[in-house]
């Protein structure tokens, strides 16, 4: 069984930066494409940003273009998200999530098999 666990997130000023970690655990490799989610009270879970399972391919939301970057180690079974310049609208819930397939980079959830238990990021203004 895959577990996943965040790490990383917590209050920061507008303009200020955070690194989220996702660690992978269990019966894994590393040849998955892997995704971070969001969700803000009230609001439905957002795709952030994905990486294929080789790192050669990045996709990111338009909200996030240019601000955040998705990396991972796969020797570490560890993927982050690099958060720069944040804004109070990115206050919100961090899940990462992890996807069987090695094919194109999926921004719906419902393509996404495991989950974390998600981390909070709070920017203040």
């Amino acid at each position: 069984q895959v577990q996943l666990v965040e790490s990383g997130g917590g209050l920061v000023q507008a303009g200020g930066s955070l690194r989220l970690s996702c660690a992978a655990s269990g019966r894994t490799s590393s040849s998955y494409n892997m995704g971070w989610f969001r969700q803000a009270p009230g609001k439905e879970r957002e795709f952030v940003a994905g990486i294929s399972w080789s790192g050669s391919r990045t996709s990111y939301a338009d909200s996030v273009k240019g601000r955040f970057t998705i990396s991972r180690d796969n020797t570490k079974k560890t993927v982050y998200l690099q958060m720069n310049s944040l804004k109070p609208e990115d206050t919100a819930v961090y899940y990462c999530a992890l996807s069987f397939t090695q094919g194109i980079i999926s921004t719906s959830p419902r393509s996404y098999e495991r989950w974390g238990q998600g981390t909070q990021v709070t920017v203040s203004s």
